[in-house]
């Protein structure tokens, strides 16, 4: 039997908010041109209420993303174009369904 979550384990734990430190958890991405990013684990998909600290792109393609820094709404889509297989190194709010072909996207993100 798997054993729960130990908090007292987690060398970790005060360093999770640190943008330069390594994620926490991945959520993959169901790319949307209204939502940002989501939890898929969640009941309707609800916001995750945090942004990526950056992708992994599983399946090359064409990646269409609003950086979290981007404060417009619904702000500037930018592409990757041609984007390889591997990380997407930028901090991301939202993956848009139009422009991205990319596939088996996964968002890394800290636990809020």
């Amino acid at each position: 039997m798997a054993s729960a979550y130990d908090a007292t384990k987690d060398k970790f734990a005060p360093v999770l908010t640190d943008p330069s430190a390594p994620a926490r958890n991945f959520v993959p991405v169901s790319p949307s041109d209204t939502l940002d990013l989501t939890d898929p684990s969640q009941p309707a998909g609800q916001q995750c209420g945090f942004y990526a600290k950056s992708l992994y792109i599983g399946v090359a393609g064409d990646v269409t993303v609003i950086a979290a820094g981007d404060k417009g709404s619904p702000g500037t889509p930018r592409l990757f174009k041609a984007h390889p297989v591997g990380y997407l190194p930028g901090q991301v709010r939202r993956v848009m369904f139009t422009g991205t072909t990319a596939s088996q996207i996964l968002a890394l993100v800290d636990d809020d």
